[in-house]
């Protein structure tokens, strides 16, 4: 019927047709993803309510300060009987080591480093500090610059352990401030949580985010820690998870009780370099998980492409623009049933530009990043 209304009005070419198959296949490709995310989030239940387990916090902190004299505070409230907070000062020179010292608590634990070595990147170096000063088997991860939304956070994060249980996966969004990049760092930040969280559901963990993860001690010991990666800037979180986790030791958790939120970057430029260094570790990803991810932003490119040409070669808009109203209906939908599922609710409304720009960005950050060599973490 597709091609029928293009033929009948205006001489539908073999190209045409090559464009319209092009647009529907990528829609019906794209649209089993959309599926996948809304249902296994849609579908989740959270945990029953578990036996208290000791937890060791870590976070990690270069220059820092301002933010863990709001962060220690928040920590210091959560409602769990048994935890300590392993804060590690990664070569801050900007008072971080003497406010620590002043901070008493029986709960906090100092960790300092002082030098960087070469054989391994910098903060997975003072990750595996804070690791082996841990005294609890269950590590709970967040940064400095993140905050949780609930004194319930350790609670929920670590209710998903079991016996089997490695790895528990936590959503972190971004607070809402104002002005277009900061709606476009949520809604970035939103499809990629839908993302990684509903396909460790479905079965298939590929990477979180270190805002919001708990792993055990052991099984990072037993996985001799980040040593298949150690030289790589990032990935002490994502591929952490896409080389250890698998369908039966990973859990997911989701809620307003187990966000954080961070504070987002301010300008494009510094955005940029932050997604950059994100974009660059996914090409060590999995063979598979590449795979996947690939096909999903090759069908979002060509959908587009094929989209726009369709609109310019021929009069007839009956079928892109169905197509493309079908797509913004179930984003718009997705975006704000999945945010209420999480936690952190999203107005819909901006999604139709959101979305466009999104394709541009990551499609150009993402093969920038391709031929990266080297980034930094700070």
């Amino acid at each position: 019927m597709c091609w029928c209304i293009f033929a009948g009005n205006s001489g539908s070419t073999a190209m045409t047709d090559i464009y319209l198959y092009i647009l529907l296949s990528s829609t019906g490709i794209l649209f089993i993803y959309w599926i996948l995310g809304w249902t296994k989030i849609g579908l989740y239940r959270k945990a029953a309510q578990t036996t208290a387990q000791p937890v060791s916090i870590i976070v990690c902190a270069h220059n820092e300060l301002h933010n863990l004299k709001l962060l220690i505070p928040k920590l210091l409230q959560q409602d769990h009987p048994d935890f300590e907070i392993i804060i590690v000062n990664d070569r801050s020179d900007d008072g971080t080591y003497d406010f620590m010292l002043e901070t008493k608590s029986d709960r906090i634990k100092n960790v300092t480093v002082d030098q960087v070595h070469d054989h391994i990147n910098t903060k997975k170096y003072a990750i595996t500090l804070g690791i082996r000063a841990a005294k609890h088997d269950v590590l709970l991860f967040t940064d400095a610059d993140c905050m949780p939304y609930s004194d319930q956070w350790i609670q929920e994060m670590t209710n998903g352990f079991t016996d089997q249980t490695d790895f528990c996966i936590g959503v972190s969004q971004y607070t809402k401030t104002k002005g277009f990049l900061n709606r476009y760092i949520r809604y970035e930040t939103l499809l990629t949580a839908i993302n990684y969280s509903s396909w460790a559901l479905a079965g298939n963990p590929y990477m979180a985010v270190g805002r919001n993860l708990a792993y055990r001690k052991s099984s990072f010991l037993e996985h001799k820690g980040f040593n298949k990666f150690q030289h790589i800037t990032g990935g002490d979180d994502d591929l952490l998870i896409n080389q250890f986790a698998n369908k039966k030791n990973t859990q997911v958790v989701l809620g307003a009780d187990a966000l954080t939120h961070s504070i987002p970057k301010t300008g494009w430029n510094t955005y940029f370099k932050q997604k950059l260094r994100h974009f660059s570790v996914s090409k060590y990803y999995s063979t598979k998980d590449k795979a996947l991810l690939g096909l999903q932003s090759l069908s979002n490119l060509l959908y587009w492409l094929s989209l726009i040409i369709l609109a310019l070669q021929t009069n007839q808009y009956e079928i892109p623009l169905a197509v493309l109203g079908f797509r913004w209906i179930i984003l718009m939908n997705l975006n704000f049933f999945t945010s209420k599922k999480i936690g952190d609710r999203m107005n819909s409304w901006l999604v139709p530009v959101l979305d466009l720009f999104y394709v541009l960005f990551v499609t150009i950050t993402g093969t920038i990043a391709i031929f990266t060599k080297k980034v930094k973490w700070k």
